[in-house]
């Protein structure tokens, strides 16, 4: 369970990591995208580099929690 808002944020850069992949294959959506969420968030360059970038911090912040 998702009770702490520290794994909340987690799980929800998760999910735009998981919905930017999907953007740089070619998918669209309705409303912002999740590159645009993502350089709200402070994410900074290209597609491919805010992709990269976010993949780390997932990483490290698994590794902080003793997830993986």
């Amino acid at each position: 369970m998702l009770s702490n808002p520290t794994h909340i944020d987690l799980f929800r850069l998760c999910a735009l990591r998981t919905g930017l992949v999907l953007e740089i294959k070619g998918m669209k959506k309705t409303g912002r995208s999740c590159y645009a969420i993502l350089k709200e968030m402070g994410y900074r360059g290209n597609r491919e580099r805010v992709l990269e970038t976010v993949k780390a911090d997932i990483a490290a912040q698994f590794k902080e929690f003793g997830i993986v």
